[in-house]
């Protein structure tokens, strides 16, 4: 089943199933109410669709494929680098990444393309043979960043320079389980207007999804409509020569096999944002 949410013609957020080409049938409830999607049988073509899911929480593993790790001159860890994004920081299919006022001089703003898993049952101290037991479905995400503010001006640590608002842009299905066969065996691409900037398998993960779920999970709740972000593969922009970072007018495109594309473009701020 492939999952999606939508605004209404009254202005109503609702989630619904896509079927054949624009057409998507609104869900009786919401999906993360803990019980199976029921349709309404209401039938609305090309609806505006939002990001899938909203989270209860965003947890992102950073330094998860080996090639990234080899880009960036750092060792592969021995455990999971965990860090999060503010929840509202998340954007929709095709909505603007907006780079920031105090991002400028210079804003330095970069692309992440990434699998996304959402949690759909309550996981704590799963095991790994159990955790995908624990998943709704799988999305496309993109960790946007400003390097300036990770690196400079945030303590240390990675939230604030990936937390500004439409820095998480999500979707554009949410794909249950069994459409896919192996989380492990997927094709991620991301391109930049068009031109090929990551490209790799899944297989390349240097922690599997369901040694993320049962690593994150022990000794913590995962609620129902938990985001993780599970870390991006080679061919970032500020790992290029030159670096190559984001810029209004750019089209970022995050493709994912079985999933789908996530396009957004680039915009500036707004005078005050």
């Amino acid at each position: 089943m492939r999952i999606v949410r939508f605004r209404d013609d009254t202005g109503t957020s609702r989630w619904g199933q896509r079927q054949e080409e624009d057409w998507v049938e609104a869900l009786a409830s919401a999906i993360q109410d803990g019980e199976p999607p029921v349709g309404s049988g209401v039938r609305l073509r090309s609806p505006r669709f939002l990001a899938p899911v909203v989270p209860a929480a965003v947890l992102c593993i950073g330094v998860n494929y080996r090639a990234h790790a080899a880009e960036t001159g750092r060792p592969v860890p021995e455990r999971p680098v965990l860090f999060m994004k503010n929840p509202a920081a998340v954007q929709d299919p095709d909505g603007p990444i907006v780079i920031p006022g105090c991002c400028a001089d210079p804003p330095q703003v970069d692309f992440e393309g990434e699998l996304a898993v959402v949690i759909g049952r309550r996981a704590k101290n799963v095991s790994a043979p159990m955790a995908l037991e624990h998943v709704l479905g799988y999305t496309i995400g993109n960790d946007v960043s400003a390097r300036r503010w990770q690196r400079d001006a945030g303590g240390g640590q990675w939230v604030r320079g990936k937390s500004f608002d439409t820095f998480c842009p999500l979707g554009p299905d949410l794909v249950t389980p069994e459409e896919v066969a192996d989380p492990q065996s997927l094709t991620l691409t991301t391109r930049v207007n068009g031109e090929v900037m990551q490209q790799t398998t899944t297989g390349d993960m240097i922690f599997s999804v369901a040694e993320l779920i049962a690593y994150l999970s022990q000794g913590t709740t995962l609620l129902p409509g938990t985001v993780i972000l599970t870390g991006t593969p080679s061919g970032v922009g500020v790992a290029r020569t030159p670096p190559r970072f984001l810029a209004p007018g750019d089209v970022v495109e995050v493709e994912i096999s079985s999933l789908g594309i996530l396009r957004n473009p680039v915009v500036g701020a707004d005078r005050g944002q």
